[in-house]
């Protein structure tokens, strides 16, 4: 397992916009672990490449119940959202932080896989935000650009509330089902 260190709000790499993947060498097959075990031991739900300070156009997202796989797109594009939530969103690049974002219910993108096979794929609810996040990410957009009203601390809440250590313990066993300890 290879951690790598997450950038915060106001590093520079997360204001740029990504570069095309052409083609899957050996060192962004291993850039894509690395985002999946970074992303799993801060028990966030998806991680674009620039928030490991890499601007390529690859992105890991796992919303799922244990035991599926993550979902890695590269180079993936937005081609139709409709509806509408609105809900908390917060980001690994800025801990501790959420506010209330209004996002598409519903999305359809085009996406390459960690094999670089094309594919198309239709989410909704908790996946099509997380889409939209790490989408807004490879173009250098951080959530809080769509927030509504003001940022609010999360990390009491979920302290009082035992969320925080409930999530991580999912997250663990999620990710040592999949044998990446």
């Amino acid at each position: 397992m290879a951690l790598r260190q997450i950038r915060i709000m106001g590093d520079e790499k997360l204001e740029k916009v990504c570069r095309p993947v052409t083609e899957m060498t050996p060192k962004l097959r291993q850039l894509v672990q690395d985002m999946l075990d970074t992303m799993y031991d801060a028990g966030g739900v998806g991680l674009a490449a620039p928030q490991v300070g890499i601007l390529k156009r690859i992105v890991v997202i796992d919303v799922s119940e244990e035991g599926d796989e993550p979902l890695i797109l590269v180079n993936p594009v937005l081609l139709e959202q409709s509806g509408e939530q609105t809900g908390q969103e917060g980001c690994l690049s800025l801990p501790g932080q959420a506010g209330m974002v209004t996002r598409p219910n519903h999305v359809k993108i085009k996406s390459f896989d960690e094999n670089m096979q094309e594919f198309e794929l239709e989410a909704d609810e908790l996946l099509a935000r997380a889409i939209c996040h790490e989408l807004d990410h490879l173009e250098g957009i951080m959530y809080v650009r769509h927030v509504e009203g003001e940022l609010f601390d999360v990390t009491e809440e979920a302290e009082e509330s035992g969320e925080e250590e409930e999530t991580a313990k999912a997250r663990q066993r999620r990710r040592a089902g999949r044998g990446k300890e």
